[in-house]
């Protein structure tokens, strides 16, 4: 159980939702938010978020459409109690469990996540390279920022698991591992979109968004960049709809 001096209350989407999240370890930020913003989910959907920590992902996608079947998987037994906390302050309904994205398929069953079953799975994964990132002393952030070699290629199998065929995943990733992305995704998915995340319009892409479909067929889509901030660190209005949820990203428009 986290004790209540151990938690921080942040609000996003310009206030429409309101999250509790520990002071250390994995924060949600702009990522879970663009995440949200790329996901191409519809009202009737089933929506499972892996590895959602606190649930901001997931909410942030169930507070712009109604009526999905939002599930939150999340390996931290701390944060999945959270994350419920956090649907009920928000009202949405969810069903949060504790389960670690690379369990079994009869793991995933016992869960009620059985084959086929979703139309929509969204991840932020983690994604700092083990080989160049310093280890971090809190355990909960190692667990969350730092990916094995083997990270995508798990991941990216239990989503296609549980995936409808033609349903979507859509990924958050550090954008210099977008040949890591491109390689996992090779088998089992099509149809790619990605969008370059850039801090400002003068600096290399820090993140790239990607939706892949389940036995996608359609050539592979670059497209034009998000820049998040002007030349005086300043968010640009179109990042800072964005980011308000007040806009959708291209990715989240079949």
């Amino acid at each position: 159980m986290i004790e209540q001096d151990d938690v921080t209350e942040d609000a996003f989407l310009g206030g429409k939702l309101r999250l509790r999240q520990p002071k250390s370890g994995h924060r949600a930020g702009h990522d879970a938010m663009l995440l949200a913003a790329a996901t191409p989910a519809r009202p009737g959907d089933r929506v499972a978020d892996l590895g959602s920590g606190v649930g901001a992902a997931g909410l942030a996608v169930a507070k712009r459409v109604n009526r999905i079947e939002l599930v939150l998987a999340e390996i931290d037994e701390r944060l999945v109690e959270l994350a419920r906390a956090n649907a009920r302050v928000n009202a949405v309904t969810v069903e949060a469990l504790v389960l670690d994205v690379t369990s079994t398929a009869e793991r995933y069953a016992s869960a009620g996540l059985v084959p086929d079953s979703v139309d929509v799975v969204i991840m932020n994964p983690p994604f700092n390279d083990a080989s160049r990132h310093r280890a971090s002393p809190d355990r909960a952030r190692e667990v969350a920022h730092v990916a094995a070699a083997e990270t995508l290629q798990s991941w990216f199998h239990a989503a296609r698991r549980i995936l409808k065929s033609g349903g979507n995943l859509v990924m958050i990733w550090r954008a210099d591992g977008i040949a890591e992305v491109l390689k996992a995704l090779d088998r089992g998915f099509g149809g790619l979109v990605i969008l370059p995340v850039h801090g400002d319009a003068a600096s290399p892409a820090i993140r790239i968004l990607v939706r892949a479909t389940k036995g996608g067929k359609a050539p592979a889509r670059l497209l034009a960049a998000l820049i998040l901030n002007d030349e005086a660190g300043r968010p640009t209005p179109y990042a800072e709809r964005i980011l308000a949820g007040e806009g959708l990203l291209p990715l989240a428009i079949p």
